[in-house]
């Protein structure tokens, strides 16, 4: 696995301190690994994920809002 040095705020570096010591990770580089991996995900736009549609997008784009529909008689919606 390739290794890296990086320098990190004060503030970062007791966070993770306090991770390891409460026994939420159990040692740095697996606190640091995790957070990134972690991090990364987050960061991930949709461009970088591919064209997969994610369940909850598709269902937002799919409603429709009773409010604003036409009155059209010729309407094949049913409310």
């Amino acid at each position: 696995m390739p290794e890296s040095e990086v320098t990190l705020p004060d503030g970062v570096t007791s966070d993770i301190d306090r991770f390891v010591e409460s026994g939420e990770f159990l040692n740095w580089d697996q606190a640091v690994e995790e957070l990134l991996t972690l991090g990364l995900s987050a960061y991930q736009t949709e461009e970088d994920t591919g064209s997969e549609e994610s369940v909850f997008t598709g269902t937002v784009d799919d409603q429709v809002d009773p409010a604003i529909a036409d009155d059209d008689p010729g309407s094949d919606r049913m409310y």
